[in-house]
């Protein structure tokens, strides 16, 4: 039965071919991707995560992506427009922390609610520090020192030694 299965089938494929329905696919005459490279479980994952342009902290546990997060508290915190805003995003990040320690799944890993007067005390220090600016100065034109110049530095430095 497989035989006659197979034969039928070989039979569809070659009047196919014939009549040029597997010509000008995409991809035709190119290598296949990873051919030649070791075999990856979770390649699936990794190449929706590239196509779909999603950072790769998905693939990371609930706890090491909450450490993250903490990490990037700063950052995120520093564009926010007031401190209500500052102290909302840090109570939702602590929410989150601690639905994990209730009920924690994955690795052992420490982590511990995020101080919001801290936050908040950088945010403002943030806020207050006055941007560095560099004062418009007009260009200044290199002129080539004159070789009595260079001649007078050269003999008074050797003077020293």
């Amino acid at each position: 039965m497989t035989e006659a299965w197979d034969a039928a089938v070989e039979a569809q494929i070659r009047g196919a071919v014939q009549r040029g329905e597997f010509d000008n696919l995409p991809g035709m005459g190119k290598p296949i991707p990873g051919r030649g490279m070791p075999y990856d479980e979770s390649w699936w994952i990794k190449s929706f995560l590239e196509r779909e342009k999603l950072p790769s902290d998905l693939l990371l546990p609930t706890p090491l992506q909450l450490r993250r997060r903490i990490e990037q508290v700063p950052d995120e915190v520093r564009d926010l427009p007031t401190e209500q805003s500052v102290r909302d995003f840090v109570g939702q990040l602590n929410a989150q922390i601690v639905a994990w320690l209730r009920n924690p799944e994955g690795p052992r890993v420490a982590v511990r609610p995020v101080n919001v007067d801290e936050v908040v005390h950088r945010w403002r220090a943030e806020r207050v520090r006055p941007e560095v600016t560099t004062p418009a100065v007009a260009p200044v034109t290199a002129v080539a020192p004159s070789r009595r110049t260079r001649r007078s530095w050269w003999l008074r430095w050797r003077r020293r030694g």
